[in-house]
């Protein structure tokens, strides 16, 4: 019997590179229908670029320099800049991901009728978590390319921190899939756009997180984008270091279980 339900279970992670492509270029058809989710793409990419003008450059005119733990001393808006990559890479998962995602699977019945070829609810989330990669990927790469161009941030430690920024993705995509299936209604995102607000102003964003009280500084350091905060600041600062493979690490565990949760979830609601 034990045998048995692991064997069903192996069966069930199988995955077909086709059948996830299959959900992928279903996506990539729907983009080509017409503009409007193309002024969708582009708007979501100028909020942490304008964040970065007004209070990186703008702010940081004001507050100059700024220590860091290490003693190394940045100017106000290199410090920001690495933690507006962190957001953009989140920002862009988690709008497919959430309002989309749950467009797709409550409203216009897109994955029961995909469930109705071989594909399966693992395959779906992983198509559908391959999307959002390629939107974070989109905002992240262009949010260097201003980076470099402002000088905060050097070439070499870009191409090093593009990775990163996609391990960001992927882990807040599969989380944000995860919750997506617990919504009941467009209501219960407002309290998903609270908690994601919360986090971008409490994740080291804008000062260290040496500087709150201890008990909040354990708090923020127990949330997502702190730790996709400080993987990203610390390759774009050129400090790389055994605490990166940490924060990597909690974004890895971060992404496989919500990958795992959607899937499940999708197979119960939509499967019986």
């Amino acid at each position: 019997m034990v045998t048995t339900m692991l064997a069903a279970r192996v069966v069930a992670l199988r995955v077909s590179p086709s059948r996830v492509g299959a959900v992928l270029g279903r996506n990539v058809g729907a983009l080509r229908s017409g503009p409007s989710y193309w002024l969708v793409l582009v708007s979501g990419f100028f909020e942490p670029v304008l964040y970065l003008l007004s209070i990186g450059v703008g702010v940081g005119a004001l507050v100059g320099a700024l220590p860091l733990p290490g003693g190394r001393v940045v100017e106000y808006a290199v410090f920001v800049a690495p933690a507006m990559l962190a957001v953009s890479a989140m920002s862009g998962a988690l709008s497919e991901t959430t309002f989309n995602f749950f467009f797709k699977m409550k409203y216009a019945k897109t994955f029961e009728a995909v469930l109705a070829t071989p594909v399966r609810p693992l395959e779906i989330a992983l198509g559908e978590l391959a999307w959002a990669l390629v939107r974070s990927c989109v905002y992240t790469g262009a949010f260097l390319v201003v980076m470099v161009a402002l000088g905060l941030a050097a070439p070499v430690w870009a191409l090093a921190v593009f990775p990163a920024t996609l391990l960001v993705g992927l882990a807040f995509g599969g989380v944000g899939m995860a919750i997506s299936t617990l919504m009941r209604g467009w209501q219960d995102f407002d309290l998903l756009s609270t908690g994601q607000f919360a986090l971008f102003l409490f994740s080291g964003t804008f000062s260290p997180v040496q500087d709150y009280p201890v008990a909040m500084e354990v708090l923020v350091a127990a949330t997502p984008l702190f730790h996709a905060v400080e993987l990203v600041r610390g390759l774009v600062l050129g400090q790389p270091g055994w605490g990166l493979l940490g924060h990597a690490a909690y974004l890895v565990v971060m992404a496989a279980a919500g990958l795992l949760f959607a899937a499940r979830r999708i197979q119960r609601t939509l499967c019986g």
